[in-house]
């Protein structure tokens, strides 16, 4: 069985720019986020842009995560193998919690003037426990690029000067 890692090259944020943090997301502030899919998928998003789900737990809109971990376990019924990950910044404008399912602005959150629904982690709504967020407004979402799953291979090839165990 071949085991994947999802991992991050290196890189330097850009200004005004935030990764996953233990807070809250900040109203205006743009974050680091991820959105995981199928390599068909990926290819058109990074052709013409994201588009709007029709409907989800949190109503229409982008879904994302602070959270590579996340995101890479999206599609849920695909392969692992087969799934990317788009890098993306996002600016959240107003964002709203929330935290309990049958809250009374979960679908309707956009209406009353936020941009991004942000659903807390360990809250109860996502069985991983892990934070969500959706995003209204594709135009609030700049893609930065991918990140592919990488092979796991043995301690032994990882010796230096080409020495195998």
């Amino acid at each position: 069985m071949n085991q994947l890692y999802w991992a991050e090259d290196p890189f330097c944020l850009p200004d005004g720019v935030f990764q996953l943090g233990a807070s809250d997301p900040v109203w205006g502030i743009n974050y680091v986020m991820y959105h995981g899919t199928t390599w068909q998928n990926a290819q058109a998003i990074l052709r013409t842009g994201f588009r709007p789900s029709a409907d989800g737990m949190l109503g229409p809109g982008v879904y994302l995560s602070r959270d590579l971990n996340k995101a890479s376990r999206y599609p849920i019924d695909c392969p692992e193998s087969h799934r990317v990950v788009i890098k993306v910044v996002v600016n959240v404008g107003k964002v709203i919690a929330i935290n309990y399912q049958g809250h009374p602005l979960q679908k309707s959150w956009h209406y009353w003037g936020y941009d991004t629904a942000w659903v807390p982690p360990n809250c109860g709504m996502v069985e991983s426990g892990l934070e969500e967020d959706c995003v209204w407004d594709p135009r609030r979402i700049q893609i930065l690029g991918t990140i592919h799953p990488r092979p796991v291979y043995p301690y032994y090839y990882n010796y230096p000067y080409g020495m195998y165990m």
